[in-house]
C-alpha cells in the first residue's frame, strides 16, 4: 500500500512584511504569493503598500481569480487571529483616507512602529514619501509606470521560455534597472533618505517597500530593511521569534522545492 505523503506544516514567524504586490496587474505573481501565504504563518502580517494597483485599475480592469484569492487568504488570516496591518502606498493611495480604521479585522494605518523581541523600534512605511518624482511630478511617475509595465510583459514572455527549458525564474526588468547608473543612484538616495527619517525620529530602523529592491543593511547605525515586491523578486521580509530578520525569495525557494519533490517520490517508491 502506497503511503500518502502529507505536506509539511506551515513555517511559523513572528512577523511577515509584504509590499508592492500590485494586484490588478498582469505582472502580479499572485499564484506564487498564494503559495507563500499557505506555507507561512505569523503573529503579525504587515502589508506595506501598493497591495492593489489603483493606477492600473483606473485605466483598465484586470482582476483574475488568483488576485481575489490573495485578498480572501489575507482576510482569512486576519479572522483567525493574525494581526494584519495595512499601510497604503502610492498605487493604492485611495485607501489612505481610511487610516486609523479597521475593516474585516484588517487595521489601516499611514505608518506603524514595529517592536522587535529585543525591544528595537522599526518604522514601517511604504516609502513613496521619499520619492521626489512621485511627490512632485506624478505625471512622470505614471509615464515611468507605463514603461515598467511594458518591461514586465517582455519579462513574462522571457520567463515562459525559461520555464520551457527547465530554467528558474529570472527578472529581466530587475536586471536592467540595477544596471542603469541613474537607477542605482536613485536606490541609494532613497535608502539614505528613509534611514535618515528613522534616525531623525530616534528609531532603530525602518521597514519599507516602494522601489522593488529587497535589502537588509546598516546605514549609519540605522537598520534599513526593504521587503521587495511580488512582480519581480517575489520576496518578503520575515522576522523569526528570536528577532532575526531575513529576506525570503519565494520564486527561488519554490523552484528548489519542485526539484526536490520528484526525488522524494522516487525515493519513497524505491523503498516500497
Amino acid at each position: 500500500m502506497t503511503a500518502i505523503e502529507r505536506p509539511p506544516p506551515p513555517a511559523r514567524h513572528r512577523a511577515i512584511f509584504l509590499s508592492d504586490i500590485h494586484l490588478g496587474t498582469r505582472g502580479c505573481q499572485a499564484e506564487l504569493l498564494l503559495d507563500f501565504l499557505k506555507k507561512n504563518e505569523s503573529e503579525y502580517l504587515y502589508l506595506v503598500g501598493d497591495i492593489v494597483d489603483g493606477w492600473r485599475l483606473k485605466r483598465w480592469w484586470y482582476w483574475p481569480r488568483p488576485h481575489n484569492d490573495v485578498v480572501q487568504k489575507i482576510m482569512r488570516k486576519a479572522r483567525k487571529g493574525t494581526h494584519v496591518i495595512y499601510i497604503p502606498g502610492n498605487h493604492d493611495e485611495a485607501a489612505r483616507q481610511y487610516c486609523q480604521l479597521t475593516f474585516g479585522d484588517v487595521r489601516v494605518e499611514e505608518e506603524w512602529i514595529h517592536e522587535t523581541p529585543e525591544g528595537k523600534k522599526l518604522l514601517v512605511i511604504h516609502g513613496d514619501q521619499f520619492d521626489g518624482i512621485v511627490r512632485y511630478a506624478k505625471w512622470l511617475a505614471i509615464l515611468g509606470d507605463w514603461a515598467y509595465t511594458v518591461a514586465l510583459r517582455v519579462n513574462t514572455t522571457f520567463n515562459w521560455g525559461r520555464r520551457k527549458l527547465g530554467l528558474s525564474y529570472w527578472s529581466l526588468s530587475a536586471y536592467l534597472k540595477h544596471k542603469v547608473k541613474n537607477a542605482v543612484q536613485f536606490i541609494t538616495d532613497f535608502e539614505d533618505a528613509v534611514a535618515g527619517e528613522a534616525r531623525r525620529r530616534g528609531l532603530d530602523g525602518v521597514v519599507c517597500g516602494h522601489i522593488h529592491h529587497a535589502a537588509i543593511r546598516d546605514i549609519g547605525g540605522v537598520l534599513y530593511c526593504n521587503d521587495g515586491d511580488w512582480v519581480e523578486s517575489c520576496s518578503a521580509l520575515v522576522e523569526d521569534f528570536d528577532g532575526r530578520l531575513r529576506i525570503v525569495h519565494w520564486a527561488e525557494e519554490a523552484a528548489r522545492e519542485r526539484s526536490v519533490l520528484p526525488y522524494r517520490a522516487s525515493t519513497r517508491l524505491a523503498a516500497e
